[in-house]
């Protein structure tokens, strides 16, 4: 069995989709033979719980930790809400921003660089120098963000150089939508593309999650880059009763950027418009949604038909995705976004049930539900090929002949990626 150690942040009881990944890949790495040690933080500040998560923690999988000085406990002195806010990625306006908030969007991106984790690092390399030397370590594996964890990687490549490293960008580093809103200065920014520029030359191998941020890389780095989605693990429990309600659910964060009033416009205008589309219309939300948003719907008068679940566990999430009439995908509309292909889109798929998606011209997750003939996803331009197509559904769900004929999707499963991992480990 080859050792490999993985550097994370998130791991059980963390919520959200930050944890899946590498949750996932540890529990099927061993099948291929390789052990899996997981480092993590011994007292996190995860924005989000899931202690259902604890349970699917694999038995095989040898787990360590060292204690973490988090910053966000002091930052709560001068607003609890606000950085509660912040670290669940959920960031108001500019025009809305409270002089509290601007001030910690500006500390936490000009003076916590990369990232509020960078605190980890010296400790980190500390603690596995000697781990790494009273023990025999084939490889180690970085994944971010926070983009802190590839620095602890970059420091223990430089001290055994014989020892692989692999870097692994879940989401881009500074080509990423939320990274020009932390209010950079020129020195910082160019600091964050420095370090990031690094990471990409030093490492002997980078992992990516989607087409256009291997696309990026390239252009930056000789080091190889390989292209490893998320997927969606085989549930054991299926639901098999639908809602009876035409439900459009939204499984995730919906931040204020994420915003789609042309969904908002559309829905509104099909409650007039459409014979019974009122009498059986539910929008589901579920997640962390910012004011904005539930502004923005109310604004068109949804109110009446929305419901706001909250955060539930990935079980649930799982349940209601497979119940759903319809799954909606969202992305924020800019050209920095193309790149992101959200974690859910993989069980969206798994659930069998249509998707609609939403985001920018040329996003990664078109080809991918075009492939294997999942849904159909729309530009933010798309209004009235949007309006015709959720039109479309209702009249099938009321025959009740709302189906997809989804293929290709084994590939995704994440078994089979943690194969495809395995070779770049070995």
């Amino acid at each position: 069995m080859k050792n490999v150690l993985i550097i994370t942040y998130y791991w059980p009881p963390a919520g959200g989709p930050g944890v899946q990944r590498w949750l996932k890949f540890s529990k099927y790495l061993p099948d291929f033979g390789i052990q899996p040690i997981v480092y993590k933080p011994k007292n996190p500040h995860y924005p989000t719980k899931d202690e259902s998560l604890n349970l699917e923690v694999s038995s095989k999988v040898k787990v360590i930790e060292k204690s973490i000085f988090e910053p966000y406990s002091f930052a709560k002195i001068l607003s609890k809400s606000d950085t509660e806010s912040l670290s669940k990625g959920l960031i108001k306006s500019p025009k809305k921003q409270t002089k509290i908030q601007e001030s910690l969007l500006y500390v936490r991106g000009n003076y916590f660089i990369p990232d509020a984790r960078k605190f980890w690092i010296t400790p980190s390399v500390k603690f596995l120098s000697k781990y790494v030397t009273k023990h025999q370590i084939d490889c180690i594996i970085t994944t971010g963000p926070p983009h802190s964890l590839h620095l602890i990687g970059q420091q223990l490549k430089t001290k055994f150089s014989d020892l692989k490293w692999i870097a692994d960008f879940r989401d881009p580093w500074t080509n990423i939508g939320y990274h020009n809103e932390l209010k950079l200065t020129e020195a910082s920014a160019e600091k964050h593309k420095q370090l990031e520029q690094e990471v990409l030359d030093q490492a002997d191998e980078l992992l990516v999650t989607s087409f256009e941020t291997q696309h990026e890389f390239k252009l930056k780095t000789q080091t190889p880059v390989h292209l490893i989605t998320n997927g969606f693990d085989d549930e054991s429990v299926r639901v098999e009763d639908l809602d009876e309600q035409f439900s459009l659910a939204h499984i995730g964060s919906l931040l204020s950027q994420r915003n789609p009033e042309l969904l908002w416009e559309v829905l509104a205008e099909l409650i007039n418009e459409l014979e019974n589309f009122k009498q059986f219309f539910e929008l589901r939300l579920v997640g962390n949604v910012s004011e904005q948003v539930v502004e923005s719907i109310n604004s068109y008068g949804l109110k009446d038909y929305v419901s706001l679940i909250g955060y539930v566990n990935h079980q649930k999430a799982i349940e209601i995705q497979q119940s759903a009439q319809l799954l909606l995908l969202i992305e924020i509309n800019s050209e920095e976004t193309k790149g992101i292909i959200p974690g859910k889109l993989f069980e969206y798929m798994n659930a069998k049930r249509p998707i609609l998606a939403i985001g920018p011209e040329n996003w990664d997750v078109k080809r991918l539900v075009d492939e294997t003939s999942s849904g159909t996803v729309f530009t933010y331009n798309d209004k009235q090929k949007l309006k015709a197509q959720i039109t479309t559904h209702f009249k099938a769900y009321l025959n009740g002949k709302l189906n997809v004929n989804s293929t290709k999707i084994n590939q995704f499963s994440r078994k089979n990626l943690t194969e495809k991992l395995s070779k770049v480990i070995k």
